[in-house]
């Protein structure tokens, strides 16, 4: 895997912020694909981000959001009303359960749940670009890159945190992200490249389904946000001697990973540790 970063210009510098935004290029048999996955936070920064980085939405043949949580979506309505002249006509966006539901959170020390917004299907529709798609099961959105559909829990410590709260019928109830997905890759002759989006299911529980659902072993490749922020420290280590267990060629942490279990990552799997900024590219070859 070769990582090159953009060269910061003047006047021309990309945005970085407590948000996710993956845009995804596949090759399979001489044919390329590209897919979006997820959207910042910041409409203005990702629209930003996207000219600096000539990503252009009329190459893109499907949209994903992996769960409902504003640093996800908050730059989708931008990007939507920007780009719906460029985009063919009804591209579908695939999400999981609930994205649209009102989510909250409960700060540490707070006794008031804080409200953390809501997506909102009928403005996502309004700007008539694109055809939402819920999915529960793997699915394939481009050529060579699928959905996890549901991810299935397994370990027996990953736990979403009390403090995340989602509405259903007027009463507030701890959020399982029952309905958040992560993208998977399979290279050919180097193994599974996993994306995850915050893995609130967890970060392992969401590559050992990737193995699952694919017969897949080997791992090449894992990126994105693993949720280890404010957890123990017992959870940092048996997450990172669990992935260092599997055994991937490459470890990518970011966005909601947390200093400490990005620093143990580093430690613990040095050779195999990439350090993550935003306006990165990761260029994978069989």
């Amino acid at each position: 895997m070769i990582g090159q970063r953009f060269r910061a210009a003047p006047g021309a510098s990309i945005h970085a912020e407590h948000g996710l935004s993956y845009f995804i290029e596949t090759a399979v048999n001489g044919k390329l694909s590209a897919f979006m996955f997820d959207y910042g936070l910041d409409p203005h920064g990702v629209i930003n981000n996207m000219g600096l980085l000539d990503v252009d939405l009329s190459r893109v043949d499907a949209l994903g959001l992996s769960h409902g949580h504003f640093d996800h979506w908050g730059g989708l309505a931008g990007v939507l009303k920007q780009n719906r002249s460029k985009m063919r006509k009804g591209m579908p966006l695939y999400v999981g359960d609930e994205t649209f539901a009102h989510r909250f959170s409960l700060r540490p020390g707070t006794h008031e749940p804080h409200d953390i917004g809501q997506l909102r299907r009928e403005e996502v529709e309004s700007f008539g670009a694109v055809n939402i798609i819920e999915i529960r099961d793997p699915v394939e959105v481009i050529p060579g890159c699928c959905y996890t559909g549901n991810i299935e829990r397994v370990t027996d410590y990953e736990k979403v945190q009390p403090g995340l709260l989602i509405e259903r019928n007027g009463e507030l109830e701890h959020d399982l992200f029952e309905g958040e997905q992560a993208a998977v890759f399979s290279l050919k002759g180097k193994g599974l490249v996993i994306l995850s989006g915050c893995a609130h299911a967890g970060i392992v529980n969401t590559v050992k389904h990737a193995q699952k659902i694919t017969g897949i072993k080997k791992v090449h490749a894992v990126i994105g946000g693993f949720h280890l922020v404010n957890v123990r420290p017992e959870i940092i280590q048996r997450t990172v001697a669990d992935i260092k267990a599997i055994g991937p060629d490459y470890i990518v942490p970011a966005h909601c990973t947390g200093f400490e279990a990005i620093t143990m990552f580093a430690k613990e799997m040095p050779k195999q540790f990439i350090l993550n900024t935003a306006g990165t590219k990761y260029v994978m070859t069989s």
